[in-house]
């Protein structure tokens, strides 16, 4: 940069010197004045003078900045997208391309940013999967070599057995179930049939069910709704299943209470019907609250010992807004955790 930088120099000052000071050459040899040939010895100094101030104009609005963008250029070229270009004093002619370059550069910058932490999720997801993979299948292998060797000889042994063998099929089987679905998640590929529910029959529907999961595993149930046979919504069952159960997964997983206690409240909320899934579990922080919802999100080290995929919440989130409506939590520490969701009542109710 430093030699071009010096050729460009010389080559203003030579294509400005050079035609005047000929031209002033040429009009000094033919004139025999004497008074003459100062005037033009002065508009001489005069002009190496200009000649020297547009040079060096030259040199403040082209040269240095064109040096200041090869420089970042090299920064980004050897990855380094935090140098920033600075602009401050440079002419309006080259702002306006250095304002480019400057915003391609943090462009750049957030996609490098996105990347790795796309890298880096992928990455923690398949280690939260293959873990969480391979505790079940150790179980399993357990249990089938004690049934092997007669250590299940009772049938009422054999029964909790094969019960446990199960069980733990059915962990395998979920967590296959939701990388399937991460997958779509991220291909925005989500199968959604939207249809009418009668939202107080789907609700107690899903209430009970959830009632033989939980207390199947030593939690308490409770259930409550506040909510018109008339109120209807548009959503997709299916999905809409998926988000409690993921909900009360999440609960049941992290829940550090004897007996677990697990409540859902369904209420009529002016045009929206709003669902609360509430536990008795550690809670978290008020600080750490707005990450809920992001993937790979735990309060503390602890959580990352219970196992899960870790994008259970995130796929709720992806979900309720994909139907429209809104999902957020409360929690404070020692007093469990409660996640609402709201969805929009099918317009015929607002009438």
């Amino acid at each position: 940069m430093k030699q071009t930088r010096i050729r460009l120099f010389g080559s203003v000052l030579m294509i400005i010197i050079i035609p005047m000071a000929l031209f002033i050459l040429g009009v000094w040899k033919n004139s025999d004045s004497y008074l003459t040939t100062q005037v033009f010895i002065s508009g001489i100094a005069v002009l190496v003078i200009v000649a020297f101030s547009m040079a060096f104009w030259f040199y403040g609005a082209v040269i240095l900045p064109l040096e200041r963008l090869e420089q970042a250029m090299r920064e980004i070229k050897n990855g380094n997208f935090d140098a920033p270009l600075n602009t401050e004093d440079v002419s309006s002619e080259m702002r306006g391309l250095m304002d480019d370059f400057e915003e391609m550069r943090l462009r750049l910058k957030e996609n490098q940013e996105e990347k790795q932490k796309a890298d880096s999720d992928a990455k923690e997801f398949l280690s939260n999967i293959t873990h969480d993979l391979k505790t079940p299948i150790t179980s399993i292998k357990g249990y089938v070599e004690g049934i092997q060797d007669g250590v299940a000889s009772s049938p009422a042994q054999m029964d909790r057995y094969i019960r446990t063998i199960y069980n733990k099929a059915n962990e395998m089987d979920h967590l296959i179930d939701e990388l399937t679905f991460y997958t779509k998640i991220d291909a925005n590929r989500i199968p959604y049939h939207f249809a009418i529910l009668p939202a107080a029959q789907f609700f107690a529907d899903c209430a009970e069910d959830l009632r033989l999961e939980t207390e199947a595993q030593g939690f308490l149930f409770s259930y409550a709704a506040a909510l018109g046979s008339e109120v209807r919504i548009i959503a997709d069952a299916e999905q809409m299943r998926r988000v409690i159960n993921n909900i009360i997964s999440n609960s049941i997983k992290y829940c550090d209470k004897k007996p677990g206690q697990i409540r859902m409240r369904v209420m009529d909320d002016g045009d929206f019907v709003r669902v609360e899934l509430s536990d008795n579990g550690p809670g978290i922080s008020k600080q750490q609250l707005p990450y809920v919802f992001e993937r790979f999100f735990r309060a503390d080290e602890a959580r990352s010992f219970k196992g899960g995929s870790g994008i259970g919440l995130s796929i709720v989130k992806k979900i309720i807004e994909d139907h429209g409506g809104r999902v957020w939590a409360r929690s404070e520490p020692g007093k469990g955790m409660t996640i609402l969701f709201s969805l929009r009542k099918h317009m015929e109710d607002m009438t």
